[in-house]
């Protein structure tokens, strides 16, 4: 099935780097939100329930009241996940955010503007800073592009067990094994797995449409691409226990068989 941002839904959820989940609120409706939530984590009660949510104002012209954003808060933990921050924005939205006792993260919002081709959503939000490595030596100059290129991809030649996490920033991530249910693989580049998968993938962690997921068995609790993802019960049955691969194409998250 589809896992392309549903534009109908009153809020867009996006899976990011350590399980937290980004809910871009697209239309303020608070029993809407609450009830699309509910389903959420009825259909993948391990990978939703209790888990840290961002809650994103940005597709909206203006910001919910206070009492609005209380109301929302509330449905979204009686839902079952735990509202943790608001993503950045404006210094309302800060205000905002400090008046609901939460605090306000950046990285969501930055994607979203990598996404929509850089443009930010609001001209007081500053472009994020840029990432600081530690100088190499190097016999010329490289730009930040072609070191990144050249960092070599992570190797795990042991099966990725229960409770277990591995991330890979700023380069592909090949296990030579099995992942197995409950176990979470992720990396900013494109995720090879040599054995069974289990348990969650997530490629592109970083915002990266072009990464891409490839495993030998297929039986996945979530599979991810720059966010996008779709959980086991949408899986299409005829590639369970396939050799698949994931991608990206036009938004929409596409499974098929490796030839």
């Amino acid at each position: 099935m589809s896992a392309a941002p549903n534009y109908e839904q009153a809020g867009d959820l996006k899976i990011g780097q350590v399980g937290i989940a980004n809910l871009r609120i697209r239309s303020f409706d608070v029993a809407r939100l609450g009830d699309e939530m509910r389903e959420r984590v009825q259909r993948a009660p391990a990978l939703f329930r209790r888990a840290a949510v961002i809650v994103d104002f940005g597709g909206l012209t203006s910001l919910p009241s206070l009492e609005d954003s209380r109301a929302l808060l509330a449905a979204l933990r009686d839902a079952g996940v735990i509202p943790v921050a608001l993503a950045y924005g404006t210094s309302e939205n800060d205000t905002l955010a400090e008046a609901l006792g939460l605090p306000t993260l950046a990285k969501f919002r930055a994607q979203y503007e990598r996404a929509a081709g850089g443009e930010a959503s609001s001209p007081q939000t500053p472009a994020p800073a840029a990432a600081v490595t530690e100088p190499r030596p190097a016999p010329a100059p490289t730009s930040a592009a072609t070191a990144i290129a050249a960092e070599p991809g992570l190797v795990l030649t042991s099966p990725v067990r229960s409770g277990q996490q591995v991330y890979a920033e700023q380069r592909d991530l090949t296990v030579v094994g099995t992942v197995g249910a409950g176990a979470e693989v992720m990396a900013d580049g494109s995720v090879h797995i040599y054995g069974s998968l289990r348990g969650r993938a997530l490629a592109g962690a970083q915002g990266n449409p072009q990464a891409r997921i490839f495993c030998q068995e297929f039986h996945a609790e979530l599979v991810a691409v720059a966010g996008h993802y779709i959980v086991a019960d949408e899986a299409p049955a005829h590639l369970i226990g396939k050799p698949v691969q994931v991608w990206l194409d036009h938004e929409t998250l596409r499974i098929a068989a490796l030839d």
